[in-house]
């Protein structure tokens, strides 16, 4: 009888913990439930939107002054997952010697997903 219940007792947690392992793993860049950061995503283009690869964008937290960069690649997308809601965060882009104007991701604009364009001005 004994053997029967620690035999049924094993069985139960093999299959909790298989049930465990088979859950999806959360995937990058989604946000699990609960969980209220934003995402900035865009790209960097010249004037006529041809993708600037290698262009580095730059991100400034406005409370603290942190800057956080990404390096563009041929695409020219960029991406900047958990961004706070109650902060705000300037953002431009820079490539060679040339910037692009500097945008404001506000903390007013209630958008899970932001998604901003920089234009370059290679010329």
């Amino acid at each position: 009888m004994k053997k029967a219940i620690v035999a049924t007792g094993l069985l139960l947690l093999l299959l909790l913990s298989a049930l465990v392992m088979a859950a999806p793993a959360p995937q990058f860049g989604r946000a699990p439930k609960g969980d209220n950061t934003r995402l900035l995503t865009g790209k960097v283009l010249d004037r006529g939107d041809n993708p600037l690869p290698n262009a580095v964008v730059y991100l400034t937290n406005s409370r603290t002054r942190a800057v956080k960069t990404y390096i563009v690649g041929t695409d020219g997308s960029y991406r900047f997952p958990a961004l706070q809601p109650s902060i705000d965060y300037e953002v431009y882009a820079q490539f060679q010697s040339h910037k692009s104007d500097t945008k404001t991701v506000s903390q007013f604009d209630d958008r899970q997903q932001v998604s901003i364009i920089l234009k370059i001005d290679t010329k």
